[in-house]
């Protein structure tokens, strides 16, 4: 498992994103992040894993008590029913790991409600299985700002990678001239990039836009 060099970036092709517990009883907790950003950048991470054809599993932790897990998730993944558990440790889940496994993708890309609980404990664990664990923090959040911090510092302790989402994005573009998936990653942007959104539509317009003929 590389911490460093080229082989230590996300590819798409062994890349495998599990969502952990994005329902309303634990956003309505959330107190780490603004819950409507978590969303945002979670349905953000979501679409691109969808425009990468990155594999992503959906979970959720006592689901007739906590909620079904959020509308805006379910609507990218309309055929998927998700994984509802007993366990708080997703990995301990056999319908999880058994998915995850039979892949044969080794980057494991987690985000989760809470941090320092419903992510923690499986990113450690798969972490110490040998797996790539790389840890969408800003599509997750804790209780309080100290929960959240203090989990990933453990997290990071135990081997895993933080990142954002835009960055796992980025990762899994990493070159301007693979055209394939190109569109797809603009779009993302445009929907759920915030500043970037702004930024890509002006230029949008701008190179939309005729040109004027030079003066003579």
């Amino acid at each position: 498992m590389s911490k460093n060099g080229l082989k230590a970036l996300l590819r798409p092709e062994d890349s495998i994103v599990v969502l952990i517990d994005h329902q309303p009883y634990q956003f309505a907790c959330l107190k780490s992040h603004e819950p409507t950003m978590v969303l945002n950048n979670v349905v953000g991470l979501a679409k691109a894993a969808k425009a990468f054809k990155v594999p992503t599993i959906l979970t959720t932790v006592l689901e007739e008590r906590g909620g079904y897990i959020v509308k805006e998730l379910q609507a990218l993944f309309p055929e998927q029913k998700p994984i509802d558990r007993t366990f708080i440790n997703t990995w301990e889940d056999e319908k999880v790991t058994d998915i995850v496994a039979k892949s044969g993708r080794k980057q494991l890309v987690l985000a989760g409600l809470y941090t320092e609980i419903c992510l923690a404990m499986p990113a450690i664990q798969a972490a110490g299985e040998g797996y790539e664990v790389f840890v969408v923090t800003d599509a997750s959040g804790g209780v309080t700002e100290e929960a959240h911090e203090m989990a990933v510092r453990r997290m990071v302790a135990a081997g895993c990678t933080p990142i954002t989402w835009f960055a796992v994005m980025s990762e899994w573009q990493r070159d301007y001239a693979r055209t394939s998936t190109l569109d797809g990653v603009s779009n993302v942007i445009l929907e759920n990039g915030g500043a970037a959104s702004v930024a890509l539509s002006w230029e949008t317009q701008l190179l939309a836009a005729p040109r004027a003929n030079p003066a003579r």
